[in-house]
């Protein structure tokens, strides 16, 4: 019998997405739960997981947009499963049995690891003129998987006659509503940002002295985000418009403060939302980031899991930049920007000093959010992280990281 698999609906609103990428060949045999297909929708990128066993048919390409319950491939569940086929067999053809050495002899040569990859590493391979035998592959057995061909650098060479060939890819769904969305903010925002130095000398003690009980008392690590949430969500109660948004003739401000985390992720920037910020405690934002991070990770962040933020954190610092000013994540009205920590030369009563400090920018719309909300809000921000201890732990810091 046919199984009919058809494309499930990542998320309220979303009517149609693109095949990214197939995992698989037609005609190969799959295991039910095996991920077969990459698709993306304007929101997120989704893997696609086999429904049934059997023998795929694909019923659509690569690049092809296909409606929400359309039919994108068969699954012969009827069919027998290929002598020696196992999963490891699924995604790439297999050498012979003579050509596979033992176990220890992969440890030991590394030829079979380096020389095997899957399609779509040695389609970007030929492109970059890499030999896939150069290179050491991160996936099982040492397969070179896409994510290694993608940050493959052909080797130095001298100047003179080479290949000067150029590439045409399609931008994804999700890359083309990004696009869209940026430059929609830039045409249709009043964008404005201000930028501020926050000295971190406190949070470095403070971490410093209570990181590694904090760790082992709560399994999560006591980083720079928890401060900077809590001293957002501060900052928003004390100026609310910067918590609001515009709906035509309308601003919409919310009594809840959902912050949005710009987190790196294989299919690029996604931005999963830590619901009701207010309500948590350091152990709470540090172990939801964590959550997040990994879904986003890992790909299996959901649309839900990224829609409905009320203002934006994005930290541009652990790429090493030293300012910058973000775009607003809209409908929001604003957003902040971290960047990298360097020890600058300071005033301090008179004399000069070395502190770490922090470059800050907060970009906000300028329609709903005036000059004194805006610089207002990032001084407060300012404030709260250079004083923690008194400003977001109440001067009781045992108590405040739940120690």
């Amino acid at each position: 019998m046919a199984l009919e698999m058809k494309v499930p609906s990542p998320g309220e609103s979303i009517t149609e997405v693109e095949i990214a990428e197939w995992l698989v060949a037609d005609g190969d045999w799959v295991e039910k739960d095996q991920a077969i297909a990459e698709v993306d929708s304007d929101k997120a990128t989704l893997e696609l997981p086999a429904e049934a066993s059997g023998i795929i048919t694909l019923k659509a390409e690569e690049g092809d947009a296909v409606a929400v319950g359309a039919v994108v491939c068969l699954i012969d569940t009827e069919a027998e499963k290929p002598v020696g086929s196992d999963e490891s067999s699924v995604n790439s053809p297999q050498p012979s049995e003579a050509e596979v050495p033992k176990k220890d002899e992969v440890k030991k040569t590394d030829t079979y690891a380096t020389g095997t990859a899957s399609p779509a590493a040695k389609k970007i391979l030929a492109e970059k003129n890499i030999d896939p035998k150069t290179i050491k592959g991160s996936g099982k057995d040492g397969r070179v998987t896409k994510d290694d061909a993608v940050k493959a650098i052909p080797s130095m060479g001298t100047p003179g006659v080479g290949t000067r060939g150029t590439s045409r890819k399609k931008l994804s769904m999700l890359r083309r509503k990004v696009a869209e969305r940026l430059v929609m903010v830039k045409n249709e925002t009043a964008m404005l940002t201000t930028f501020n130095e926050v000295d971190m000398s406190p949070i470095f003690e403070l971490r410093k002295q209570y990181k590694e009980e904090f760790k082992a008392k709560h399994g999560v690590g006591l980083g720079f985000m928890s401060f900077f949430t809590l001293a957002i969500v501060r900052a928003l109660e004390l100026f609310p418009d910067v918590n609001s948004m515009i709906d035509g003739d309308f601003q919409i401000k919310h009594d809840f403060k959902d912050i949005s985390i710009a987190v790196s992720g294989p299919k690029g920037l996604m931005v999963p939302v830590i619901r009701n910020a207010e309500n948590l405690s350091f152990r709470g934002v540090e172990s939801e980031v964590k959550r997040l991070a990994i879904l986003a990770r890992d790909g299996q962040i959901t649309v839900d899991e990224m829609t409905g933020g009320t203002f934006t954190i994005t930290n541009g610092g652990v790429f090493g930049s030293m300012l910058s000013t973000p775009i607003i994540n809209p409908p929001q009205s604003g957003i902040l920007g971290m960047h990298n920590i360097v020890e600058r030369p300071v005033a301090i009563n008179g004399k000069v000093e070395i502190r770490p400090i922090m470059f800050v920018a907060l970009s906000y719309d300028h329609r709903i959010i005036d000059g004194r909300e805006s610089v207002g809000f990032l001084v407060a921000v300012k404030e709260a992280l250079e004083n923690p201890q008194e400003i977001l732990m109440d001067n009781d810091v045992k108590k405040a990281l739940e120690l």
